[in-house]
C-alpha cells in the first residue's frame, strides 16, 4: 500500500490540520536564521574568530538549499510523512551535537552537527510540506504555500527572542570577549533546543501525507470560476536553454545573498552599532523575522496585482538605498525599522520567485525546475555570510561588506529590467 492510499476517500480529512502540521514544521525549521544571536557566546568562549562561528551558519545554509533543491523527488518516490521524519530525525540530531560540540570545543563537530548534518535535515523538512501542500490546496496554492513559507521566517522570532535568556552574556572588555553570566549556558540551551525540535517536528510528520487516490478539494457552491489561461510548460531541458531561467537564478541569488549577510550577523551589528545588550539585540532579531514572514504574504499577494517583474524591481530598488544607510544609524529604533524593511524584501523574494517561475516556464514540472532555482539559495548561503566575515576581517568593520551588499541589489534591479516573459508556444 503506498502512502497516498493510507487515507480512504470515504474518510473525512482535515486538509488545515495537514497545514497547520506544515506550518508548526516550517516555524521550527526557520530557528536557523538566529544564528547571529549564538555567534558572539561561541566566539568568547571558545577563542573562536567570526569567521570561523560563521562558517558553521554557512555550511548549513550550503546544504539547506542544496538538499531542498533535490529533496523533491524522495518526496514523491519515498512518501513525505518517511522524508518529513527523516527531517525531524537529522535537524533534532544535529541541533544536539551542536551542544555537544560546545561542550568538547570542537570546531569541526559544530560544522558536522549543525551545517552538514543539521542543514540536510532542514533543507529536506524545508521542501515537504510545500511539495505536499500545493497537492491539499490546488485551488489556494498561493495563500497556502506563502502560509508555510511565512511560518520558516518566522521561526527566527521566536529563538532569537527565547536564546538570549538562556546563553551566556557576552561583554566588550578592552577589545576582548568577555564571557558573563552563564544562564543555563550553550550546551544545555541547544540540548533543550535539540529535543524540543525533535519532539515537534516528528509530531508534525505524522500529518504530512499526499491526499489519497480520487480526493478534490471541496468547492463551495457557486464558486467554480473559469480557469485563467495556463502559460506554455517547458520542462528542464527547455528551461535551461532559455534566458529567463539565469536570470531568475541570478535574481534569487543577489537577493538572499545581500538578506542572509544581514541576517548572518544582525544580532553583532546591533551590539556594536547601537551599543544594546545581547537580549536588546534579540528583541531585534525577534521583530525584523516577523516581518520576514509577513513580508512573504505581502508581497506574493501583491505580485498577484502588479506582477512579479513589478515586485522585484521594487524589492530591489527599495532595499539597495537601505543597504547604503544602515551601517549610518546608531539608534536602535531606527536601525530596527530598517531591519525589518530588508527582512521583509528578503522574504517577500522567496515567497514571489515559486510564481514567478511558474509564470515563465508553466507549471507542470515546476518541481525540477524550481528545485534548480533553488540551488541560488545554497550558493548564497555560502556567499553572503563568507563576504561579511572576510570583509569585516579585512578592514575591521561591516561597512564596506554592507556596502557591497547594496550594490549586488543595484546590479539585481537591472537585471530585472532585462526580463522578457516568454511568448506562448
Amino acid at each position: 500500500m503506498t502512502e497516498n492510499s493510507s487515507a480512504s476517500t470515504s474518510v473525512p480529512i482535515n486538509r488545515w490540520l495537514i497545514a497547520l502540521a506544515g506550518v508548526v514544521m516550517q516555524l521550527v525549521l526557520g530557528t536557523v536564521y538566529a544564528w547571529s544571536v549564538f555567534k558572539k557566546p561561541f566566539m568568547a568562549q571558545h577563542g573562536w574568530s567570526g569567521d570561523q562561528v560563521g562558517l558553521a551558519f554557512t555550511i548549513a545554509i550550503l546544504f539547506i538549499g542544496v538538499s531542498a533543491a533535490f529533496g523533491g523527488r524522495f518526496v514523491d518516490k519515498a512518501g513525505a510523512r518517511k522524508v518529513a521524519s527523516l527531517a525531524a530525525i537529522l535537524f533534532g540530531l544535529g541541533t544536539v551535537l551542536t551542544g555537544i560540540a560546545d561542550a568538547m570545543g570542537s570546531l569541526v563537530l559544530l560544522y558536522v552537527g549543525y551545517g552538514l548534518i543539521g542543514g540536510i535535515g532542514n533543507g529536506l523538512g524545508y521542501i515537504t510540506p510545500i511539495a505536499v501542500l500545493v497537492r491539499w490546496f490546488p485551488d489556494k496554492r498561493g495563500l497556502i504555500t506563502g502560509l508555510a513559507v511565512m511560518g520558516f521566517g518566522f521561526g527566527s522570532a521566536i529563538i532569537g527572542q527565547i536564546a538570549p535568556f538562556m546563553i551566556p552574556e557576552v561583554t566588550t572588555v578592552d577589545g576582548a570577549l568577555q564571557v558573563g553570566n552563564a544562564h543555563l549556558g550553550l550546551a544545555t540551551t541547544f540540548y533543550l533546543f535539540g529535543a524540543v525540535f525533535f519532539i515537534l517536528l516528528i509530531a508534525a510528520a505524522q500529518f504530512l501525507n499526499n491526499p489519497p487516490a480520487g480526493w478534490q478539494a471541496p468547492v463551495p457552491t457557486g464558486q467554480v470560476k473559469a480557469s485563467a489561461p495556463a502559460a506554455a510548460s517547458v520542462d528542464l531541458g527547455g528551461a535551461l536553454s532559455m534566458y529567463q531561467f539565469y536570470i531568475l537564478w541570478l535574481l534569487l541569488f543577489l537577493n538572499v545573498t545581500a538578506g542572509i549577510a544581514l541576517i548572518s550577523n544582525l544580532s553583532v551589528m546591533a551590539q556594536d552599532a547601537c551599543a544594546v545588550t545581547a537580549v536588546m539585540a534579540g528583541t531585534v532579531i525577534f521583530v525584523s523575522s516577523l516581518f520576514n514572514g509577513l513580508g512573504r504574504i505581502f508581497w506574493a499577494s501583491l505580485s498577484d496585482k502588479i506582477g512579479r517583474k513589478a515586485v522585484f524591481a521594487v524589492l530591489f530598488g527599495t532595499q539597495a538605498p537601505l543597504f547604503f544607510l544602515l551601517p549610518q544609524i546608531s539608534n536602535i529604533v531606527l536601525f530596527s525599522i530598517v531591519a525589518c524593511y530588508i527582512l521583509a524584501c528578503y522574504g517577500g523574494g522567496f515567497a514571489s520567485m515559486p510564481a514567478y517561475a511558474a509564470d515563465t516556464f508553466g507549471a507542470k514540472n515546476m518541481g525540477q525546475i524550481y528545485g534548480k532555482i533553488l540551488l541560488a539559495w545554497a550558493a548564497a548561503g555560502v556567499v553572503g555570510p563568507m563576504l561579511m566575515e572576510y570583509i569585516k576581517k579585512s578592514s575591521g568593520s561591516f561597512k564596506i561588506a554592507v556596502f557591497v551588499a547594496g550594490g549586488m541589489l543595484i546590479v539585481g534591479f537591472l537585471l530585472n529590467l532585462c526580463y522578457s516573459k516568454p511568448k506562448a508556444a
